[in-house]
Formats: structure tokens, sequence, C-alpha cells
């Protein structure tokens, strides 16, 4: 797409520059202080959340306004709601009193639920230990919200508090506006009545931990591993309890395994007078949350952390410059890059240790590079993890290799790896094409041993039933090898979608066709072929007569009393229709399916025109860049364009759908740097879809780079030429 036609349709003053060199020294803060943490934490207020939205929880982006170091191991924010409940988020805009400040691992942008966390809380007063009784209101006015500092007036106790964070640990002031006694207040959140909490008086420490309960698979059993954390505190007190429940027990020092547990300690403040306090976490034990606090803030004062953290988003961002005088637009870009960036986490500790993957059952660790989980894979693979082969391709090079050391540890590559374990959530199999996207790219090297379980996957599904259950292999992979496609007779019980037997085939046969081109890199022309053939199963679900797909009986039939315009069991959160689209590595061969380019266009144009295009949700993410593919390059402009403008703002509402660990919003930065990657895996210039991937060196938005579905525009085409 020529960016020059982009920005006339939309007339935002900017062009994007690429700056790939890893030492920008940044010159103040250009970039970081436009971001606004807060966009996209209240319900949306975008067109497809309105029109395609079913609740409150798909119509909110479900992110909050976190401090923390980029994919940092925990994340800072405050905390309005206090469970860790699935589709609840620590943090809505909409609330109006704060009960604490939370070290935590939600999952950005998603609807599964916060784990391992832990929060702290300061008052004045009486003391008040349940969160719902200590809560205090706050007002929008006073919050400033930044990567690297969330600051707030706790309105009910007149205590100014700050935060800011390194990649493991959180950095706190509590500031007294009146004299007099004070607490602060500390909550393992185990929404289990499990945990443990304890007062260390003589070390001037509060440590504790929250096990990790998962869902998806298991559906509450335990992860094998907790969220530890050790709180230090700038000043000492004698005055100091624990609690369960109203029960209050002064001067006991620790509890385990009961509901509602926490600790406090008491003070007698001066007015002004400051509380720092220090947070180290880990996922391995209280003595290496210690040890990461030690590494991390040892000599390190809360002014020269925000510093630090300030300067390190502000280096990331200065990767892509945006130039122009419309504040609003950069607002926009640059929050949608910092929600790019909030995951997949860092699990190893400081020294690399971390505990095994599916199960906990040994201790690794990861040398010289960090270990990532929490990979919400059927959405990043889409264009976040693109995104980051493009700008920081070192750092997802590790995250490639954090998923073989999963393969490695488990036995098999995962699917949806969240909680450091298997989980068979959602469909598809896209560790396999986020490691050929980034294969492809020259950005990780692949051994045999790496290879060989790409494979496994999809060739072999598990002898152990009970390791298939726990989300090893591609779920329905029989069915699918068997009949070309996974029929509706097979239901895929052992899943947490079940049925959608049709998306699994189109994205299916998107993985297969991300496998044979590593296949084919690596001169394994047997495995390509094969591969490259199995690509082409999403016919075996399209319907002519309904120039759309369809659920398909074992016998060949397809379903009855079809209508494309209403959600199927069969279709992953969508309508046929909208699921049709997902052919991206073969476009061209859908466009024959559809009777050539004009039917192609026409049947597109139906599909606009029926308003069926739903931006909040991911399978349809490609779909306003096929015209580029048909002739009708100014047709993508255009919606792209519209997209941009009335899917994405800059208030809190701004943000269509859940964000998904930053896949909607680095949707917007593709769209805006313009162009975007269609078919991630696809080596430049290739036969299918094209990815985004611009000329080594530096390089300005505009001129489109090969490969790139935006930057080849056909022959005859009448308008947005190059």
């Amino acid at each position: 797409m020529n960016l020059s036609r982009l920005l006339k349709y939309s007339s935002i003053p900017f062009t994007l520059v690429f700056l790939f060199s890893c030492s920008i020294k940044s010159t103040g803060t250009k970039y970081v202080d436009l971001v606004n943490p807060l966009i996209g934490t209240a319900p949306s207020t975008t067109i497809s959340a309105l029109q395609h939205g079913e609740d409150e929880k798909e119509n909110n982006a479900q992110v909050v306004p976190y401090v923390t170091v980029p994919f940092g191991m925990t994340n800072w924010t405050p905390q309005t709601k206090v469970t860790e409940t699935k589709c609840i988020a620590p943090y809505y805009y909409t609330d109006k009193t704060i009960s604490g400040f939370r070290g935590s691992h939600w999952l950005s942008g998603s609807c599964v639920q916060d784990y391992g966390s832990m929060t702290i809380m300061p008052i004045s007063g009486k003391l008040k230990c349940q969160a719902d009784e200590r809560a205090s209101h706050f007002s929008h006015d006073s919050e400033k919200t930044t990567p690297y500092n969330y600051n707030v007036n706790l309105a009910d106790y007149h205590i100014e508090v700050n935060m800011t964070a390194t990649k493991r640990c959180g950095l706190f002031q509590f500031t007294f506006e009146n004299s007099g006694e004070a607490h602060i207040i500390i909550n393992p959140n185990s929404d289990e009545a499990e945990g443990f909490i304890q007062i260390n008086a003589d070390k001037n420490e509060i440590v504790g931990y929250n096990p990790v309960h998962k869902i998806y698979q298991g559906w509450g059993e335990k992860a094998g591993f907790s969220g530890y954390f050790v709180v230090q505190l700038s000043k000492k007190s004698n005055q100091f309890g624990v609690f369960q429940n109203e029960k209050i027990l002064d001067g006991k020092t620790q509890l385990k395994n009961l509901e509602n547990i926490g600790a406090y300690i008491s003070f007698m403040v001066a007015k002004g007078e400051t509380i720092e306090a220090k947070i180290g976490t880990s996922f391995t034990s209280i003595e290496q949350a210690r040890k990461n606090l030690e590494a991390e803030t040892t000599g390190l004062d809360f002014a020269q952390a925000k510093e630090d953290l300030k300067n390190t988003w502000e280096k990331l961002l200065s990767k892509v410059e945006v130039e122009g005088t419309n504040k609003d637009e950069k607002v926009k870009f640059y929050t949608a890059m910092y929600h790019s960036y909030l995951q997949p986490r860092t699990f190893n500790d400081f020294d690399g240790t971390y505990v095994s993957f599916d199960g906990a059952k040994q201790l690794m660790n990861s040398g010289n590079q960090d270990y990532f989980t929490d990979f919400s894979m059927w959405d990043i693979y889409r264009s976040s993890l693109p995104l980051f082969n493009l700008l920081t391709p070192k750092v997802n090079g590790q995250m490639m290799h954090s998923l073989f050391s999963m393969a490695e540890q488990g036995g098999w590559m995962p699917i949806f790896p969240c909680w450091n374990s298997y989980t068979s959530a959602m469909i598809g199999d896209h560790a396999i094409a986020a490691i050929a996207d980034a294969y492809v790219k020259n950005n990780i090297d692949i051994s045999d041993k790496e290879y060989a379980f790409l494979l496994k996957n999809a060739f072999q599904s598990p002898d152990n039933h009970t390791d298939y259950v726990n989300g090893k292999g591609r779920r329905a992979l029989e069915s699918y090898l068997k009949y070309g496609y996974v029929p509706l007779e097979d239901e895929v019980k052992e899943s947490f979608h079940k049925g959608e037997q049709v998306s699994r085939t189109l994205e299916y046969a998107f993985d297969d066709f991300a496998l044979s081109q590593i296949a084919a890199k690596r001169g394994d022309a047997l495995n390509a072929g094969i591969l490259k053939k199995r690509a082409l199963n999403y016919v075996n679900v399209y319907s002519v007569a309904d120039s759309c797909v369809r659920g398909r009986f074992a016998d060949g039939t397809f379903t009855k009393n079809f209508d494309k315009f209403i959600r199927k069991p069969y279709i992953t959160e969508g309508t046929p229709y909208q699921y049709t689209w997902y052919v991206p590595q073969d476009i061209k061969g859908l466009m024959k399916l559809m009777g050539g380019e004009n039917g192609f266009n026409d049947n597109l144009d139906r599909f606009h025109a029926a308003k069926q295009y739903w931006h909040g949700n991911e399978p349809g993410h490609q779909i306003p860049f096929l015209y580029n593919y048909s002739g009708q390059p100014w047709k993508t402009q255009e919606l792209v364009t519209s997209i941009m403008q009335t899917e994405y703002s800059n208030a809190v509402g701004g943000l269509s759908g859940n964000d998904d660990a930053g896949q909607m919003s680095a949707w917007y930065v593709f769209a805006a740097l313009g162009f975007y990657p269609v078919a991630p895996s696809c080596a430049p210039c290739g036969e299918a879809g094209g990815s985004a991937g611009p000329a080594a060196g530096p390089f300005r938005a505009g001129r489109c780079a090969p490969g790139s579905a935006a930057g080849r525009p056909r022959s005859g085409s009448r308008r947005g030429r190059p």
C-alpha cells in the first residue's frame, strides 16, 4: 500500500521512519510521554465492539495501565478488582476505588485470569485489612499514567503513591500528607484459599507466595509453581501482624493455606513523610525473589529506577520515528507500540533459573538469554511476533527458542503456552507459524532436533490419551489427516474450544504451509511437498455454491439450512463468511474458487457491504489488505484508513475488543507503517500472501518492501500505484 495514498485519505500529517540501530541515544523523552496506558481500560466505543461484542468483557480491551519493562516478569498496576477470576482484569477505568497496587501476571488484553499475583496497599488512620473495606476513592484527574511511572492520590487517606519497575521488581513511594497512624498491607491474592505470608521483622521484610492455577486444561488444576515475592520497606516497625478474613492477629508472623490471608505493618508517620517499598518477584522461590531484588535494585533509588525505565521505553519506541504535528495520531501510534510489547512474559530469574515447563518438576537455566512464556499464540502470530521480528529480532529469537525449550522439556511443541504449561486454548498450531516467520527472515537457526519437534506436531498425535487431554499435539489431527478436513462428526471434545471444525481446517492448512516453508529452506523436499499439498486443504471446506466455507460431514456432504451471516459451532468466534477469507497462504487459489479477480472482488464487496468485517477479532485482520491481490489496492487503502480512524482512538474506550496480548495494537502499528504481514512465515516475494519485511537499513514508510502485502499492487490498477 502506498502510504502517501493512505495519508491522503486519513489526513494524518505524519510520516514514519524505521531506525534499526540498537545504539540509538535518546535525546529527552520524545516518544514515551506520548503513550497513554489508559487507552483500552474502559468499555470500547468503537463500531466493531458495539456491533459484534456480546457483553462488556468482549467490549473491553482488557488492558490495564501497566508500569513495566517490555516483556517484564511482573507488571505493576493499580488494583480496582481483587479477584484472580477468569476474564476479570485487575483494573477498570469505570471503577471508583483502588484497593491496592498489584504485582500482576495478567495476560494483557485477555480473557484468562491473573495468577501468582500479590498486592500492596498503604492506608492511614484505623487499620482496615479487607480489600473492600480499605479501598480508597481516587480521581482520574489526579491519576498520572506512563509506562515508567504511575502516580495517584488515595483521596480517603491523603496518600500520594508513585510506582515504577525493573524487569522483576516493583518500587514504590508512599507519601503521607498527614501525620499519625499508618499501615502497609500485603496480600498473596489466592482465590483458592492457598498461599503463604510471613513477616521477618529482623530483616524488615514481608515474604510470601501465591500458588498458580491454570485454566484451559484442568480448570483450576495446579500449575506446579507459585508467584513468590519479597517486600522490603525503608522504615522499620515492631507493630505488625497477620490477618485472615476479618480476624486480625496482632504480633503473629505468618499464615498459610487459608482464605484471604495477608500481613500488615504499622507506623507513626510525620506529615509529608515518605515510606518506600521494594518488591522482588520470582516463579522459582522466595530466595530467588530476594536474589532478583538484590540484583536489580541494590543501590538503585526510586528516581533512578524511574529514569532507567523511562529510557528503556524511549529506546524501544524510538525505533520508529513519527514525524508531523498531529499529536493525537502520535499518541495512538506509540500507545499501540507500548501495548504490543507487554507480552510474552520473561519467566526466568536474574541468574537464568526457572522451573521447567509442564509441571515445574525441575530447575532449568536459560543461560545468557531469557526464557519466555504466556504466548497468546492464536492471536500474536499474526502481527505481534512479526513486529518483534522487524523491530527487536534478537528478543524474538529468544522467544522462539523458548518454544523449543518447552518442546524439549514436555515432548511436544506447545499450542498456546500459558502458566508455563500446555493448554489447548483456541485452535491451530501456530507456534509453527511463528517459528517459520523468524526462520525465513534469518532471525533464528533450527537444529535437526528442533525441526523434528515441528514435524511431530504436524504428523503425529500422542499415544498417551492423558497427554492429549492435557494439551499436547494438534486437536483432531487424525481426522484432519484422514479426510483432508475436520468433519463435523469429530466434536473435538478434548479441547477448551470444542467443535470449530471448519476453522481448525483452515488454520491447520496455513500452519502446514508455514512448515513447508521451513522444510523447503532446509532442503527437505519430501516434507515440503507433502505440507504444501496439505496447505490446500481449505478447498475441502469451501462451498462453491455459497462462495463461502461451510461445515462438512465425513461423507462429503455439507450442512443443511446454511446461513453464512450467522455464527456457527464449527466456526471459531464468528460467522462462516468471516472465516472464508482466512486463506493467507493461497489467495490466488481462493480467488480462482470465487471465479477470478472479479468474482473475488464482488464477493469481498458484498462482505463489507453486509458489515461482516469485525475488527475486534483476529481471524479477519488480514481481510482489509486482500484487495491488494485482486487489482483494487485503493479499496485496501480506504478500508485500512477507515479502520484506523474508527476502531482506534485516544479515548479510554479506544480499542476494539480484547487487545489479546497486543495483537490488536500491533495491527495498528503495521497499518500505520503502510504494510501488513498477511501470511507470516511466507518467504519474501513468495507465491502466498507475503509477509511484512522491509529491506535492511533505514526504511521510510511509503516505500513498500518486497514481499509485503501492501507493496504489490497489480498491474493495471486504476489508483494507488506506488
